[in-house]
């Protein structure tokens, strides 16, 4: 998978289109990917776990981010701001750099 965390991306299809937010997480095994502030469920916490008299995690109703595939979202490219595909470059010591598909400009 051509994405990692910490990269700016952009929503390509589904509710949230054209939402842009920054990968929190990546799901290798599943192809997905979550971002933040795309994707937010509503869900029902039961107060849970008691430690020392204490509750250790507060119930209620939470605003979670749930996975989302990763062929949904496109890189948004550093040079011009907008989504683009990523491509490799190696370089003459042997190292590989992701590059913009648009521009050539590393990532």
């Amino acid at each position: 998978m051509k994405l990692r965390k910490g990269d700016k991306v952009q929503v390509l299809s589904g509710k949230d289109k054209g939402k842009e937010g920054t990968i929190t997480r990546v799901l290798l095994e599943k192809n997905r990917v979550i971002v933040e502030g795309v994707n937010v469920v509503k869900k029902h916490q039961k107060a849970g776990g008691q430690s020392q008299g204490r509750q250790v995690r507060q119930g209620g109703i939470i605003d979670r981010d749930m996975p989302i595939h990763a062929s949904n979202v496109a890189i948004i490219s550093p040079a011009d701001g907008k989504p683009t595909r990523v491509g490799y470059r190696f370089d003459d010591d042997g190292g590989k750099h992701r590059i913009c598909k648009r521009t050539g400009s590393d990532i």
